[in-house]
């Protein structure tokens, strides 16, 4: 799941608008502009965005709280499969059932047991899926926005996303993380605050 999430934020990074007022922060980093052979080049720290955009940290609390239910959830059902297997059959090598029927009924009992389980771990699985999709979309949509207008004054000719080994070395000043970061913050808590007050009203 956090592998969807770095390709996605790659993927918004590399389609940032270069052309596009920047919001104004309450702390600027230190220059992190620069220009090589005319194309002025900035990275952003995957990692550090992941784990400082508040946005980022609270979908993650909500997708993990998510997966944690579904897991407990199938794990329960699958230990009463289990019990429930495990006691057929013991029934079944002690000569436990009555008839012929009375086995086979409760053969096909565990039978069904079994496939609501594979179809509960289906549904919770896509729900899972869907809540992640959910997750991307959102800081895809939040990151393109806030980089177009953070680039009209930037005007940076390409913004790279730095995450593991795809890019090996970078000088600091290229670094624009802290900005962005800091950024995206102001604008979430804003958004949160409208989101807020249109609740209060109503």
């Amino acid at each position: 799941m956090k592998k969807n999430m770095f390709l996605a934020l790659a993927a918004v990074v590399a389609l940032a608008s270069c052309n596009n007022e920047s919001p104004k922060m309450d702390e600027q980093p230190a220059a992190a502009e620069s220009s090589q052979g005319g194309v002025k080049i900035a990275y952003i720290e995957v990692d550090s965005l992941m784990t400082q955009y508040e946005f980022c940290k609270e979908f993650t609390l909500v997708l993990q709280k998510k997966s944690n239910n579904a897991r407990n959830t199938l794990n329960a059902k699958g230990q009463q499969l289990q019990s429930a297997m495990q006691n057929f059959q013991q029934k079944l090598n002690n000569n436990g059932f009555t008839s012929r029927e009375q086995a086979e009924s409760q053969q096909a009992a565990i039978q069904r047991q079994q496939q609501s389980l594979q179809e509960l771990q289906a549904r919770l699985e896509n729900e899972l899926a869907s809540e992640t999709s959910k997750y991307n979309d959102g800081l895809r949509d939040s990151l393109q926005h806030f980089l177009n207008d953070y680039n009209k004054d930037k005007k940076y000719d390409l913004i790279l996303t730095k995450q593991g080994d795809n890019i090996l070395l970078a000088s600091k000043r290229f670094d624009i993380t802290n900005d962005v970061i800091n950024g995206l913050n102001k604008r979430y808590k804003s958004t949160i605050k409208k989101e807020e007050k249109k609740d209060e009203k109503k």
